[in-house]
């Protein structure tokens, strides 16, 4: 008979083994690898909740990674950081060169979940850490893996580090053209460059504009319009304009034991199952202005005291009353909830019985905002002409990313951003 530590030794081996057969394929993007993985979160590491991932180069403003993997057992992961370029490929930057220090890290840092009807382990990861940390300006992938191996990917998270080399100024408006005059909304800024030497701006220098912290809907690639006395100008009526939208709808699942905004009726099986009020097709009605969150969500719970492991998870029911099945393409549940993708998670199915939509997801406690979009998979459009309806009037934020391609060292560095609002639109 074999000895015990020698069977250790082969069953050791042989995890390993399998393990290494495991390949994905990165994708540059905020996604998720894993299907037990949910409510990932990067977020700036201060008590004002910011979900946009931005650091500034050299300072020691943080940001923090949360997320769940829902089993009862804890795993250990490491993560890294991949430079890229503008349009979010990796860069020609080698890892030495835009890292100090370690090229790659550990979380050290998980709680398991109490009280909860769904186990989880909830991981947090606080960066950069003293001996890992960015040193070129820029895009950047952070990616999470598992058994020291790069291809097993648990999740990549987007952020940026910018060095503000310029300083930005813009203004949103209802868009120019008057076909378009009271649906979609135009952002123009301007770049002042005085203090930062740029040979070739018209070649150099591109813009990257995101509506409420999407990237999914982001213009990218924009060049100046004009050059006046040191400052980039980029004041179109074309390349600048984004749909409205309106204002995002809500529930309210902070707590589970009692009943909340937006929520019909509630029932317990394996997991609390929350079924919200049956939404209608906003589109055909008049813009009316209430206060929303832009998409986002707050990961909270009033029913305990830890929010991240006394959080528990909820089946929630969306339904959407139509009338008839929609022939432009799918419907989906779409927000910071969905991570700003057309996420197949978030695919509703319709009924014919009720003439809805209809769509059941697991989501932790929180209150969620989010809308309800056409996607034509043909043509990778996104829709909101046939849900939500599109006004110039509606509330939302944008953020502006000044690039500049160093050419000396052959990166994109991001040199300047700006954060602005609509809330003047209507003035």
């Amino acid at each position: 008979m074999m000895p015990s530590r020698f069977w250790f030794i082969l069953l050791f081996l042989s995890s390993l083994s399998v393990h290494a057969k495991v390949t994905t394929e990165v994708k540059y993007e905020n996604y998720i690898y894993d299907d037990l993985v949910e409510t990932v979160l990067l977020t700036q590491n201060s008590e004002v909740y910011n979900p946009f991932a931005m650091m500034r180069l050299g300072e020691t403003q943080a940001l923090k990674l949360n997320f769940d993997k829902l089993q009862a057992d804890n795993e250990f992961y490491q993560y890294t950081f991949v430079h890229c370029n503008a349009n979010w490929k990796p860069s020609n930057l080698q890892k030495t060169e835009y890292l100090e220090g370690n090229t790659m890290g550990e979380f050290k840092k998980f709680t398991f979940s109490s009280n909860t009807f769904q186990q989880y382990v909830n991981y947090e990861l606080v960066f950069p850490e003293t001996d890992m940390k960015p040193i070129r300006s820029g895009n950047y992938l952070l990616k999470v893996f598992r058994n020291f191996d790069e291809n097993d990917l648990i999740l990549t998270r987007r952020f940026i580090v910018v060095e503000e080399q310029t300083e930005v100024s813009g203004n949103v408006k209802p868009a120019s053209h008057p076909k378009d005059r009271f649906y979609k909304q135009e952002v123009d800024f301007e770049v002042d460059y005085e203090n930062y030497p740029i040979q070739n701006p018209f070649n150099d220098v591109n813009a990257v504009i995101l509506q409420n912290n999407s990237w999914n809907n982001a213009i990218y690639g924009l060049k100046p319009l004009f050059v006046n006395n040191n400052k980039l100008v980029f004041n179109y009526e074309d390349e600048n304009l984004f749909e409205g939208t309106n204002e995002f709808r809500y529930f309210d699942i902070r707590t589970l034991r009692f009943f909340s905004n937006n929520v019909l009726e509630k029932f317990t099986d394996t997991l609390i199952n929350v079924v919200l009020k049956a939404d209608m097709v906003k589109s055909h009605l008049t813009y009316v202005q209430f206060i929303d969150y832009n998409g986002k969500r707050v990961i909270q719970n009033t029913d305990g005291t830890v929010v991240t492991s006394n959080g528990d998870y909820a089946e929630v029911h969306f339904s959407l009353k139509t009338g008839n099945k929609m022939n432009m393409g799918d419907v989906y549940v779409y927000g910071e909830l969905s991570d700003w993708r057309i996420n197949p998670k978030y695919k509703m199915t319709y009924v014919e019985a009720t003439k809805s939509y209809y769509l059941k997801v697991k989501l932790k406690q929180s209150y969620y905002n989010y809308h309800y979009v056409v996607y034509d998979s043909t043509s990778k459009k996104t829709y909101y002409d046939f849900t939500e309806g599109n006004h110039f009037e509606t509330e939302n934020d944008y953020t502006i990313l000044i690039y500049h391609t160093d050419l000396f060292y052959g990166y994109d560095r991001l040199i300047g951003f700006k954060t602005t609002n609509t809330a003047n639109i209507r003035e």
